[in-house]
């Protein structure tokens, strides 16, 4: 999302105030463990739009701004401690409530206004090709009339990139810290359209996986489910958020151009707010279309055990058949070979052609029984 911005006539973005009181007492600004760089990403100071300073830690960067009544101080902080938390608090009068949001991750995104201060939550996103998975990532945002303090709970968004490119222009900067919360809202903006780009190739490669077959199809459709709730519980609020500060531009006095930029940024947010509302109704209508296949292909299996179950029945009915008339003779002979003495049977001048006509006999009725009952 690109933007032309024109220069503004005056440097300064806010309205003149009072130089900044003087220096609160704060033991913990001084302790080592504040000044930790590896939770300060970057502070730079900046007047008129330009970077004048780049302190080294927390405390120079008080000091200066302290001294500047012109200047603006921007802090990116990514994880940082409870201390450096309530040290800022300290310094720039943030709400209790605000800052015990910011010392923990998984908050929804909103925006609330604490006296002079904004304070914003919004939930950045990220596609991972490799993973095929969305990686979410937490940022919260104060925004006072002379500074803006970033604190990042996730790898995004790279903050760096809206900082180069204020920077680049500093007529844009010197609109003052309403113009870096846009930049900033741009940028999380931005970064969705990779994250649906991805998606949507991902349920493409879904819709083919499903009439394939696949059977890990079902999972993948339920994690890619599951990512959308959040992109959803990301993208939603920021409509309101952004329309609420729209809805101000009268009472705070907002610049022209920051009006036209918020507005590109609202239909933005819209756009994929729309993509993000479909892509969940697509994954629903693809996991009952896969449902409905597997449920056929059940039926088919099923259909087809019965039949071979069927078949195999046919087979135990035509072999049970021959076993019972060939039984009939074996238990004939079986009786008439016993070689008993008191047999009368066996001294019967016709007692040999007697038993083979009663085994006949019993034979060719057994075979017409079962051919009857269709077993043969």
């Amino acid at each position: 999302m690109k933007h032309s911005w024109r220069r503004q006539p005056a440097p300064p973005a806010m309205p003149p105030t009072a130089a900044r009181p003087p220096a609160r007492p704060a033991a913990a600004s001084t302790d080592p463990a504040q000044q930790n760089r590896a939770s300060v990403v970057h502070a730079a100071l900046y007047r008129y739009g330009r970077r004048v300073s780049t302190p080294d830690s927390l405390a120079e960067t008080f000091r200066q701004l302290r001294e500047d009544p012109d200047g603006m101080a921007w802090i990116g902080l990514h994880r940082p401690t409870e201390a450096e938390i309530l040290t800022l608090a300290d310094e720039f009068d943030l709400h209790p409530l605000a800052v015990e949001d910011a010392m923990e991750a998984h908050q929804r995104p909103k925006l609330e206004r604490y006296g002079e201060t904004l304070f914003v939550v919004l939930r950045a996103a990220r596609y991972l090709d490799a993973a095929e998975e969305v990686d979410f990532g937490e940022l919260h945002v104060f925004v006072g009339r002379d500074f803006v303090i970033t604190v990042r709970h996730g790898a995004a968004p790279d903050l760096s990139a809206v900082r180069n490119r204020m920077e680049e222009t500093p007529e844009l900067m010197a609109l003052g810290p309403e113009a870096v919360l846009y930049a900033i809202l741009d940028a999380v903006v931005d970064g969705y359209a990779p994250v649906v780009e991805g998606v949507q190739n991902d349920i493409d490669e879904i819709e083919t996986e499903v009439f394939r077959g696949d059977p890990e199809v079902s999972r993948r459709i339920y994690e890619l489910s599951r990512e959308m709730v959040e992109f959803q519980r990301a993208t939603r609020p920021l409509v309101g958020m952004l329309h609420g500060l729209m809805a101000g531009f009268a009472k705070y006095r907002t610049d022209e151009e920051l009006q036209r930029y918020l507005r590109d940024v609202a239909d933005h947010v819209t756009h994929t707010s729309e993509r993000v509302d479909g892509f969940r109704q697509a994954l629903a209508d693809i996991l009952t279309v896969n449902s409905t296949l597997v449920t056929q292909q059940q039926n088919a299996e099923m259909r087809a055990i019965a039949e071979a179950g069927f078949e195999q029945n046919e087979e135990i009915k035509k072999i049970s058949s021959w076993a019972a008339i060939l039984f009939a003779p074996t238990l004939v002979g079986t009786i008439y070979g016993m070689n008993f003495d008191e047999m009368p049977e066996l001294h019967w001048a016709f007692g040999y052609p007697f038993a083979i006509l009663l085994m006949a006999a019993v034979c060719v009725s057994l075979y017409f029984i079962f051919k009857r009952r269709d077993w043969l």
